[in-house]
């Protein structure tokens, strides 16, 4: 069988770097199943943690948002359902850029042996985490029984969602996987991060309750839309709930401009970087 020939020439690094992510791909097949392997080989409770822990999440938030803080739910949709619907893109999202930020460190002894585009060993390590989103998804079918609730065919557009997290996910964990490698303090932050996001997302709550309060200022609330997390829990909001949810688009665009601007600013900062990871890491 053959191999892919790489031929290293001044001046073609970059016109031959996507190519080689695809004469790699067997490495990123490789790594992804590693890391599935290593999430739930001799574990006791196995893939059953991918379902409690979002699951005890969600009975928190529904406890503390509406039966203690009185928030409402969308359009009268049972509110564990609503906050399911924000907490497994949350997930996904926090799960895949906590991986893909560390992932450079987690893979040092293989960066420092032999070539292959750097790229593969973050991006691998989302696939771990939507087959954790797979899984997690029970959930939201057994509230779908529970509750009697049916969605409509806007749940069919919930994979387009899913790629503007995964767009989201992709983008921060390079950058941050990067800083990782030279400012070694960054993996302090991520925790930090992610926590942050978790209060400034509408996962426990609705957008609504920050566009229709009359006490926030609409700076803040221009500020609120630039997270890209909202547009992703609002689309999930939207296809999952349907009925008489309204999706907000003028700020949900605006989300997934801040989404594409991530990506494109991770990708450029984590191949400018690449060069160096070999020596300082």
């Amino acid at each position: 069988m053959s191999r892919p020939l790489i031929i290293i020439e001044p001046g073609t690094e970059n016109s031959n770097y996507w190519k080689d992510l695809w004469n790699y791909r067997g490495l990123f097949y490789f790594l992804a199943w590693r890391d599935i392997l290593v999430r739930y080989k001799q574990t006791v409770i196995g893939i059953l943690w991918s379902i409690l822990r979002p699951f005890i999440t969600i009975v928190v938030f529904t406890l503390v948002f509406n039966k203690l803080g009185n928030f409402p739910s969308d359009s009268g949709v049972p509110y564990a359902i609503m906050v399911c619907a924000g907490m497994l893109p949350w997930q996904f999202f926090s799960n895949a850029f906590s991986e893909s930020a560390n992932s450079l460190i987690a893979n040092s002894n293989l960066l420092t042996k032999v070539y292959f585009p750097r790229l593969i060993v973050p991006a691998s390590t989302v696939i771990v985490s939507l087959i954790d989103f797979f899984i997690s998804f029970i959930i939201l079918i057994g509230l779908f029984f529970y509750y009697q609730f049916i969605p409509d065919w806007k749940i069919l557009l919930l994979p387009l969602f899913l790629l503007m997290a995964t767009i989201t996910a992709m983008g921060t964990g390079l950058f941050i996987a990067a800083l990782n490698v030279k400012y070694r303090d960054f993996r302090y932050i991520i925790p930090f991060i992610i926590q942050f996001g978790l209060y400034i997302s509408p996962v426990g709550f609705s957008s609504n309750v920050i566009y229709n309060h009359e006490n926030i200022p609409q700076f803040l609330k221009y500020l609120y839309v630039l997270n890209p997390m909202v547009g992703v829990i609002d689309g999930f909001r939207w296809c999952i709930l349907g009925g008489d949810i309204t999706l907000h688009f003028t700020d949900f665009f605006t989300s997934l401009a801040v989404s594409i601007l991530f990506l494109f600013v991770g990708i450029w900062y984590f191949r400018r970087m690449e060069k160096s990871f070999a020596d300082v890491i």
